[in-house]
């Protein structure tokens, strides 16, 4: 017995040992976080545990995009087009504020450079908008408020900015981007259509199908659709270096039944021809029924690389919600088509942080969960595949905060309708994140923190190398729905210093279904599930809320319930303050000598001003 113990504590120590080192890389990633207002400009690969992080980053500052030339002021739609193919390399062209262009509008090809951009802007002065590094609101537009949404804290709304308008001559538009344009950075401009015509696909798009642009800044812009109609896209990301901040984008949604498209998006990308990335997308308000942002899901030919998400607040208004006494949905009465918040099925070396994202509910073609990382070889017609490299890798998720929610993430790799599989799917470190109302019944879900899965027949690449660490989560059902092959397994899956509640199902984790091939069809407790479907996993030193009486794996904190942990305020995981009091057992108990759950300092640090 003696020597068993000691053979059992010296795996135990090892097993720390692994983990504490696995944490100081996570605290030296950490020291690359980003503050809201900029990138870094250091270069070399660097690393957050399993994930690459990008390896570049687009400038987008205003020093970054000199524009020395002159400037030409138009006034009216007619001169609008005229004036951008006329304006030079380092020229502004300062559209009169106030002021309505309607039409379809062209951003031509131009041979420009880093030291001579087209500024293309409203004529108001600089001190009329927020000042850079500050996210825009319609206040701006002198639109006060939006029916649904968090306050604009506007206390005085005036129109300053210059609206470009489509009126449905066509599918897309008003903006569109001509192959090889290069060097445009706009400025306090609304973009948009008009209410009570035809769907529309996106607003920003470009000119061809296979038409890429690069350099390409949108910059304290609102970005928007109307409040009943069909606006399937805001923007369409094809090409490289292009950066979305601080900006306002809404009422970008579909509808069901009647409506005539599926899905809708604030900021699409990973589609298209061509090399894609760097991108940013930074301290914007992004809405939309279906992904408020997805890569992938069409046609590519290639995998976007090195995208910085951080600092955005991602919603959508509950209002859309059926049943809900402020109901908003199409003139049919029918409602939007909502899916969830951030979707991966083609993207490599992402890193998505400091944001927040609010209100997903299921009933549609998903059940609700807030983040999806699914790479995807889309089926075409005829049973052809659109993306046989399309491949989610390398991606980083911290410092992010998830509420009022059907499900917390989908993680796995799958077929498409056609059977055809993606490259790979893998690498992805997701830690210090909260994860607060998961909530099956009231948001029409599934309750459960996360899904992770390999379609377990078919040709399909394995998950693998996933890390779980310092996760404060909710779900009101299960912690994991699993499922894979029972041959070759998943491997190297983690699960640290985590803080969550069991949920109130007789069986914390469940199996995904599909009969005996599955690995997890035959387990009935959390340890026999792992050791069928992961050939590599550690599952260690988490508090367990309300752990049912089931086989959990060793060397984890069962507790009776949420009082056990000390949070400084529980709230019944909605809303809660989940900082760990001074007399927390939990305080610095991780393997890393950090607080279980979520380090709620560095991600509150990490959001501050997302919401307000």
């Amino acid at each position: 017995m003696k020597t068993k113990m000691m053979i059992r504590s010296f795996w135990v120590g090892l097993l720390g040992l692994a983990l504490l080192c696995t944490a100081l890389t996570v605290q030296l990633a950490g020291r690359d976080k980003l503050a809201p207002d900029h990138a870094p400009t250091s270069g070399g690969a660097k690393f957050d545990g399993p994930a690459e992080l990008p390896r570049v980053y687009v400038k987008s500052a205003m020093s970054d995009t000199p524009a020395p030339g002159k400037t030409l002021v138009v006034k009216t739609t007619g001169d609008l087009q005229q004036a951008l193919e006329a304006a030079k390399c380092g020229d502004t062209v300062q559209l009169q504020p106030g002021t309505t262009f309607t039409g379809k509008f062209t951003l031509p090809a131009k041979s420009c450079d880093d030291s001579h951009w087209i500024i293309i802007r409203t004529g108001a002065p600089d001190n009329a908008l927020p000042q850079e590094h500050t996210r825009i609101t319609p206040c701006f537009a002198g639109v006060p408020s939006l029916p649904g949404r968090p306050s604009f804290h506007c206390s005085t709304a005036k129109n300053v900015m210059a609206k470009l308008e489509f009126q449905g001559e066509g599918s897309s538009g008003p903006l569109f981007l001509d192959e090889g344009a290069n060097h445009y950075r706009l400025l306090g401009l609304e973009i948009t259509r008009s209410a009570g015509g035809r769907p529309i696909s996106d607003l920003v798009q470009p000119r061809q199908p296979t038409a890429t642009a690069n350099h390409i800044i949108f910059d304290r812009v609102w970005i928007h659709g109307t409040a009943r109609d069909e606006t399937a896209r805001g923007i369409l990301l094809t090409g490289t270096n292009y950066a979305v901040v601080d900006s306002f984008f809404s009422d970008f949604h579909c509808t069901a039944v009647s409506g005539s498209c599926i899905d809708s998006q604030a900021i699409v990308g990973g589609v298209g021809v061509g090399p894609m990335g760097p991108y940013k997308i930074v301290n914007n308000f992004l809405e939309a029924a279906g992904e408020n942002v997805i890569f992938g899901g069409a046609r590519a030919t290639a995998t976007p690389t090195d995208i910085e998400i951080r600092h955005n607040y991602l919603f959508k208004p509950l209002a859309w919600m059926a049943g809900q006494p402020d109901f908003v949905g199409a003139t049919d009465g029918n409602p939007f088509i909502v899916k969830n918040h951030f979707e991966l099925k083609n993207a490599q070396r992402v890193l998505f942080e400091g944001n927040v994202l609010e209100d997903s509910w299921g009933g549609f073609s998903q059940p609700g969960a807030s983040i999806l990382l699914t790479p995807k070889n889309q089926a075409g017609g005829q049973g052809k595949s659109l993306c046989p490299t399309c491949q989610v890798t390398d991606v980083t998720i911290r410092y992010c905060r998830v509420s009022h929610v059907a499900g917390g993430l989908q993680v796995g790799n799958g077929r498409s309708d056609n059977g055809a599989a993606p490259q790979a799917g893998e690498r992805y470190s997701i830690h210090d994140v909260v994860f607060d109302d998961i909530d099956a019944s009231t948001y029409k879900g599934y309750g459960y923190l996360a899904l992770i899965f390999t379609a377990f027949s078919g040709q399909v690449p394995l998950l693998q190398h996933v890390r779980f660490d310092h996760i404060t989560a909710f779900p009101s059902t299960q912690v994991l729905n699993i499922g894979g092959p029972i041959s070759p397994k998943m491997s190297d899956f983690t699960f640290t210093n985590s803080i969550v509640y069991a949920g109130d199902a007789p069986i914390p984790f469940t199996s995904t279904g599909g009969g005996p091939t599955n690995c997890a069809a035959q387990a009935r407790d959390p340890e026999k599930m792992l050791e069928n479907c992961f050939s590599s996993y550690v599952f260690s030193n988490n508090a367990i809320v309300r752990a049912q009486p089931v086989s959990w794996p060793h060397s984890n904190f069962l507790l009776p319930d949420a009082s056990a942990v000390q949070f400084a305020k529980y709230g019944g995981g909605k809303n809660g303050d989940y900082r760990l009091l001074s007399t927390s057992r939990y305080k610095k108990a991780g393997l890393d000598s950090k607080d279980l759950g979520a380090d709620m300092d560095a991600l509150n640090a990490a959001i501050a001003g997302v919401v307000d």
